[in-house]
């Protein structure tokens, strides 16, 4: 782990680079596809399943959010049962059979597709992340880098998976472009496989607890998961029979109110019976600040696979050189600007560092969330007029990915980086699970967001948006010291 083989950072950074690249290849390339697929007619040369957008959104969003929600068990198997490197790759194995899954054109595999997605992210999202911060015991500047870094390999699979699913996909079948994140997700195993041995120890099973303490715990475990597992069926199957007369956006509603009531609970647990110090007490509270902030920017920002999305598929004029684009290539611009934009932006952070000007944790959460708001409100802007038969130019849907983009590498990638940074030592997957079960709830809440398009303008709705999330950030800026002061000596 002390070469400086891959861009002055070590080796094993392109073995987690590359493996994230195409497990984002393959989500995004998905995800791209998700809610257009769903709304799509069920007549025609390439058919959809019909539904209307407030259904669709409300499963757009219980899907994201369940995604990273299961990070928080899969942290926790990493840290217990696994050690992150099996479970990154058990991972991946659950996701390509998730996405051949929904190759075959019916709901039932379409829905066992999205289950087996959900379960596989769960295992593999936190972890590889968990492996980026051992790569880097000194920590400083120089893990934000890498972070940075890092972030690049997600954006250029968000890039790789929407170009190919998308053209195939929306130009000539669904399950062709589902195929395809499939696919990609194999390259990936692959290429992980390939690249283990530069890992070094990140990623192996730490724990004093000796193999039959570990087989107890993974019996438990897995005995609770599968009864959770059970209990979710019968809910489902009783709503799906009208014994409970629950509509899907009032799930995902529920789900939400839910996943805000577990992350306080454990918290709080972590606080009562966790053992900890006072100092570790102090950066678990700034650490349950941030997820705050977070899932209420993850609430505005993953409005672009729902409502953005729709909003390049109806309102947008695509046509370039005579020949209309698939909407999907629109969700390029921000992982573009990412690649583009990250080299620049971690040489930033180590020059402002070295000068002691590097803006704290808080500080840059709370730039993260106003970009994120001037974007929406130039979307709103543009919006105002815009009909399907006057569409609006893909110049407003660019300038708002450029906004959302700069307050992303604000907050994301210092967020990976800060978790591994407060953590108490052993809890490291445990509480990178918990800055996913943010994303999670916010995009629960940006799926029922979405649906406000059904009785909603646009440019009401992308307004509504740009005014919560500037004043969380406006708030997130006044505390900004007092959250730094919690940080201690943490940089």
């Amino acid at each position: 782990m002390g070469e400086t083989a891959f861009f002055g950072h070590p080796r094993g950074l392109s073995t987690l680079f590359f493996t994230e690249m195409w497990e984002r290849a393959s989500y995004y390339g998905m995800r791209a596809l998700l809610i257009l697929y769903m709304t799509a007619a069920t007549a025609g040369a390439n058919p959809g399943m019909a539904m209307d957008i407030g259904t669709a959104a409300a499963i757009y969003g219980l899907y994201t959010g369940m995604v990273y929600l299961l990070a928080l068990p899969g942290g926790w198997v990493a840290d217990n049962l696994w050690g992150q490197r099996r479970a990154v790759f058990i991972g991946g194995c659950i996701i390509a059979a998730g996405h051949f899954s929904m190759a075959v054109a019916t709901p039932q595999m379409f829905y066992l597709g999205l289950i087996l997605i959900v379960m596989g992210t769960g295992l593999l999202k936190p972890n590889v992340s968990t492996m980026v911060g051992e790569l880097y015991p000194e920590g400083g500047a120089r893990r934000d880098a890498g972070f940075s870094i890092f972030y690049m390999g997600i954006n250029t699979g968000a890039i790789i998976g929407p170009t190919i699913t998308s053209l195939l996909g929306e130009k000539y079948n669904w399950h062709w472009g589902f195929s395809a994140a499939g696919v990609g997700m194999v390259l990936g195993l692959i290429q992980y496989k390939m690249g283990e041995r530069y890992l070094g120890g990140a990623g192996l099973l730490r724990t004093p607890d000796a193999a039959d303490v570990i087989a107890r715990k993974s019996r438990r475990f897995f005995a609770g998961f599968g009864a959770v597992v059970a209990l979710v069926g019968v809910f489902a199957w009783l709503v799906a029979t009208g014994v409970l007369p629950l509509t899907l956006p009032q799930i995902a509603a529920g789900l939400g109110t839910g996943i805000l009531v577990l992350a306080i609970g454990y918290f709080a647990y972590l606080f009562a019976f966790g053992n900890h110090t006072t100092e570790e007490k102090k950066r678990l509270l700034v650490i349950f600040w941030l997820f705050l902030l977070a899932a209420a920017f993850w609430s505005g920002f993953e409005q672009a696979g729902s409502s953005l999305n729709l909003f390049a598929s109806e309102l947008t004029n695509r046509t370039v050189f005579g020949r209309e684009m698939p909407a999907g290539w629109l969700q390029n611009i921000n992982p573009i600007m990412i690649v583009l934009l990250a080299p620049v932006v971690g040489w930033s952070w180590v020059w402002l560092a070295r000068r002691n000007a590097n803006p704290s944790i808080p500080m840059k959460f709370a730039l993260g969330l106003f970009g994120l708001a001037i974007g929406f409100l130039v979307l709103s802007w543009g919006a105002a007029n815009a009909s399907v038969d006057n569409k609006v130019s893909m110049s407003w849907l660019v300038v708002t990915y450029f906004f959302h983009t700069c307050g992303e590498l604000a907050l994301s990638p210092v967020g990976l980086s800060s978790i591994t940074k407060l953590s108490p030592a052993g809890r490291v997957g445990q509480m990178m699970g918990v800055w996913f079960v943010g994303a999670s709830l916010g995009n629960v809440f940006a799926g029922l967001v979405a649906g406000g398009l059904e009785d909603k303008p646009p440019s009401a709705l992308f307004l509504s948006v740009a005014m919560i999330i500037g004043g969380v950030g406006l708030f997130a800026l006044l505390l900004s010291p007092a959250v730094k002061k919690l940080m201690g000596r943490i940089d």
